[in-house]
């Protein structure tokens, strides 16, 4: 079997090295700052064990919770603007008369593309996130084993449990990004020059146009729901300001939500017209 599908995901990671590059600069970055920061840590680690429990593990964990927010935030950027290139910029090439040329059909190189942001990405930000993850609490023990105090990192900080829970919230991210992201590829093969303006500039002109015609702000508030609300959506705070339980996860909610489904559909829409616009693109 020749597996179309499963080599043209493959040929989107050989050509776009970035995929990967990038949280990979991110998470040296990371791992370099707090490497910095462990400088002085025994005795900052025995102030902190003066405090009350709730406030040594909301403490200990921040490094941890940091450097996942930053590697999904990575993601999520390298997702976008791939995906606003990945169609537009093999007719900027004119490769896509070669690959045109393969028995690869339209609609299997456009899922192929919509795979990397909504399922290959989310799965290298969490090998990428916990691998950082881990050796940060390594060099968090040797920093503290001298010290006797290597111990207090794992009572108050469970590896596993908020490595379930970076798998939930991965899994959540992308599904709840994936109208944005189908609307970026829509664009990547509907564009003829300057496809980042033209996925954004839109959504502004819009916003301003409401605003200054009705003096409503609907559409702004549904873009910035659609970014951010899959926090308050998929995982339940009641009196906590942070996520640090798998009893805090909320997957029936989150799937039971009538803007996940119609993102999921808007992107499904999205997909069909960029296959219908790639089927008669010609380079440009």
């Amino acid at each position: 079997m020749t597996r179309p599908f499963h080599w043209s995901v493959r040929r989107e990671l050989w050509e776009n090295r970035s995929l990967y590059y990038a949280p990979l600069a991110t998470a040296v970055f990371l791992l370099f700052g707090y490497g910095v920061s462990t400088i002085g840590m025994p005795e900052r680690r025995r102030a902190l064990l003066t405090l009350d429990a709730a406030k040594q593990s909301a403490a200990i964990s921040m490094p941890y919770d940091v450097a996942a927010i930053m590697l999904i935030v990575t993601a999520f950027l390298v997702g976008a603007f791939y995906c606003l290139d990945a169609l537009y910029g093999e007719r900027r090439d004119r490769s896509i008369l070669f690959w045109k040329s393969l028995p690869v059909s339209d609609r299997t190189t456009v899922l192929a593309k919509a795979a990397i942001p909504l399922a290959v990405l989310p799965i290298v930000t969490f090998v990428i996130t916990v691998i950082t993850q881990l050796l940060m609490l390594l060099w968090t023990t040797v920093v503290l084993l001298p010290s006797g105090l290597a111990g207090s990192t794992f009572r108050r900080y469970n590896f596993l449990e908020q490595s379930v829970i970076l798998l939930y919230g991965l899994i959540v991210v992308a599904l709840w990004h994936a109208p944005i992201y189908g609307w970026l590829l829509l664009i990547s093969a509907w564009a003829r020059r300057a496809a980042v303006l033209w996925g954004v500039l839109p959504l502004f002109a819009i916003a301003i146009f409401e605003k200054l015609a009705f003096g409503s702000m609907n559409f702004a508030l549904m873009i910035r729901h659609r970014v951010f609300d899959f926090v308050s959506t998929a995982f339940v705070f009641d009196s906590k300001s942070k996520i640090d339980s798998v009893t805090q996860l909320a997957p029936g909610r989150f799937l039971s939500t009538p803007s996940l489904w119609m993102g999921l559909i808007f992107a499904a829409i999205c997909l069909v017209a960029a296959v219908r616009l790639r089927r008669n693109r010609e380079p440009i």
